[in-house]
């Protein structure tokens, strides 16, 4: 399918219908994908290239509209590729898409579900905690962020939860401390927990892990670790489930907690942090010029398509 999908839209660019900012550093986009808005279920992801010479990276589908033709996708600035993309507005273009990638989530009827999320993570596990309430779960999220500013979608939260919890580190919103404070607090009152979703920051799922693990809660984790093709032959996305190796981007993105090695998954992750950090520089130091040559590449890929 994704062979077959990469050949029927090389000559289709992804135009951008609406940029928006939601957070601190984060931006919403909707973006025009119609065979991607008909494949796409809750816990998929996509691939993007911004330009000829890009990166390709890894992000989740918020939401999508299959009758519009549209995905909806958030995008946190934290290396080049983010950065430059949160630049764009509506009418610019992606120049590649590819997806939806990866396992849906599993939706049943649990019980009593726990979404933990960390702030631009709330866009990921979103469509799932929707998915896990229509199913006739009760859905407890658990959004957590640094500052207020960093706090996302709380009425989108709220509708698709029976139960909603805002954590801050600072306390300047909702309630201070980590969502694994809330999550100690619903166990230590004796709540019935049959399922846990975590999303956000490595550190984040490992450490609801450690509460989960010795409990014997079912806890999926979905893992954004550094991908390239998506199809699981670069290996870049490895990794370890107890002594076997499995592709984030094939096998997952979502795992059961209690079998990932969360060390290696840092490691890996960290593996490139010196040359992000030395490329996000040199972005910052000429964006305008950076921005400005992407949309004269996209421009031109545009005129040519119009000219076929």
């Amino acid at each position: 399918m994704l062979v077959a999908m990469a050949k029927s839209e090389t000559f289709f660019m992804y135009k951008i219908l609406e940029a928006s900012c939601v957070g601190l550093n984060i931006k919403q986009f909707v973006i025009e994908a119609p065979r991607i808005a008909r494949k796409h279920k809750p816990g998929q992801f996509i691939i993007l290239r911004l330009h000829s010479k890009g990166e390709r990276i890894p992000l989740t589908i918020k939401s999508s509209d299959a009758d519009a033709g549209t995905v909806t996708i958030v995008v946190q600035a934290i290396g080049k590729t983010t950065s430059l993309l949160n630049c764009l507005e509506a009418g610019d273009s992606i120049l590649d898409i590819v997806g939806p990638l990866g396992h849906p989530s599993e939706i049943e009827k649990y019980g009593t579900v726990v979404v933990l999320a960390g702030s631009v993570g709330t866009a990921m596990a979103l469509p799932t905690a929707i998915a896990l309430k229509q199913a006739g779960n009760h859905v407890i999220f658990i959004e957590g962020a640094r500052s207020t500013e960093m706090v996302v979608f709380e009425d989108e939260v709220r509708s698709a939860s029976n139960e909603t919890y805002m954590m801050t580190d600072d306390g300047s919103y909702g309630e201070q401390g980590l969502v694994t404070k809330k999550l100690d607090e619903l166990i230590a009152a004796g709540r019935k927990i049959d399922f846990i979703l975590a999303v956000g920051p490595v550190p984040m799922m490992r450490a609801v892990a450690r509460i989960t693990g010795p409990l014997g809660i079912k806890t999926m984790v979905s893992l954004n670790s550094i991908m390239v093709d998506g199809t699981g032959m670069c290996g870049g996305c490895r990794v370890l489930l107890g002594d076997k190796s499995k592709f984030a981007c094939v096998d997952g993105p979502e795992f059961d907690a209690s079998q990932v090695n969360f060390e290696v998954l840092m490691q890996r992750n960290a593996m490139y942090r010196e040359k992000e950090c030395a490329s996000l520089k040199q972005f910052q130091q000429n964006m305008d010029a950076e921005v400005a040559e992407l949309r004269k590449e996209l421009g031109a890929q545009e005129t040519q398509l119009c000219l076929k």
